[in-house]
């Protein structure tokens, strides 16, 4: 099963005195990389919400928010005794080190002091046991995974296909590459026969054995059944791998890039513009390919 590194799921929920929403997308990756924007006051949700994304993925950039508040949103402003002492003294020392500077400093007003980070908190951050709230929502997070799960492999159903669709053309491809080859045989025997024939005409004495040795190696030069064999092989393994469980993403990677080294072999030894073509074709349907699999978990 060949699944995306694409996906997303969005939940809402609610308790007793909390209201909530998840937002759960990814895309693709090298790694497994995880943005978690959660509330902290709740205690141990990120490392429980982490360690469920890490048991079920294993490549994506992905982003985890929620949102999370008082049901009703009744709950009244509630201030922090002690962030307002420290705001207070803080406020106190930007005044005298403007004064030594000889710099003027309005001073604050009661809402600006409000508004500073640490002095004022929501009740729902001023719950003195979040356990219960934490177990509502690692509970809830369940659903919105599996969902989440759910989208990837949607798309990466129509990723195997398109990758299905690839696969087929290059073996077509390759199947056109291995029909040439005999025709472009006789056009290359034809072409040496007459060189051969000019080195003759120009040359006093030519050692055969010589002349054997350069026939011998400008016909492994111009050989590419090793590399039309080798694509045959690529193809089968790369249809086996859209069968297999798993991320698959980097081992489909790797192979596009055989796939790719044998498309430019086979193009530099062509010797031949029908030839030539077809590997051109078949670098760009690998390339295409190789977009393709940078989705793929």
């Amino acid at each position: 099963m060949v699944n995306s590194m694409t996906g997303f799921a969005s939940r809402t929920g609610r308790s007793d005195t909390h209201v909530w929403s998840w937002d759960l997308r990814s895309l693709n990756a090298r790694g497994l990389d995880l943005r978690l924007r959660l509330p902290d006051w709740v205690e141990g949700l990120e490392p429980a919400l982490r360690a469920q994304i890490t048991a079920a993925l294993k490549r994506g950039s992905v982003n985890l928010g929620l949102k999370l508040g008082k049901d009703g949103g009744t709950e009244a402003l509630t201030i922090d005794l002690g962030g307002l002492e420290q705001a207070l003294q803080a406020l106190a020392q930007v005044a005298r080190v403007a004064e030594a500077e000889g710099v003027n400093v309005a001073p604050a007003s009661a809402a600006e002091v409000l508004a500073l980070r640490g002095v004022q908190g929501q009740g729902v951050a001023q719950v003195e046991d979040t356990a219960p709230l934490k177990a509502l929502l690692v509970a809830d997070f369940e659903p919105l995974l599996a969902d989440f799960l759910v989208s990837r492999a949607r798309e990466g159903e129509a990723l195997a296909r398109v990758l299905g669709d690839q696969l087929d053309r290059i073996e077509s491809l390759a199947a056109d590459a291995s029909a040439r080859l005999e025709g472009r045989a006789e056009a290359a025997g034809q072409a040496l026969r007459e060189a051969l024939a000019r080195i003759v005409e120009n040359t006093e004495s030519v050692e055969e054995s010589r002349i054997a040795q350069e026939l011998a190696l400008l016909a492994v030069k111009a050989d590419i059944t090793e590399e039309l064999d080798r694509l045959g092989a690529h193809i089968e393994a790369a249809r086996a791998l859209l069968t297999e469980e798993g991320a698959i993403g980097r081992k489909l990677e790797f192979l596009t890039q055989e796939f790719n080294r044998e498309a430019n072999t086979l193009c530099s030894k062509s010797q031949d513009v029908a030839l030539t073509r077809i590997g051109l074709d078949l670098k760009a349907v690998i390339d295409q390919m190789r977009e393709q699999v940078q989705n793929v978990e």
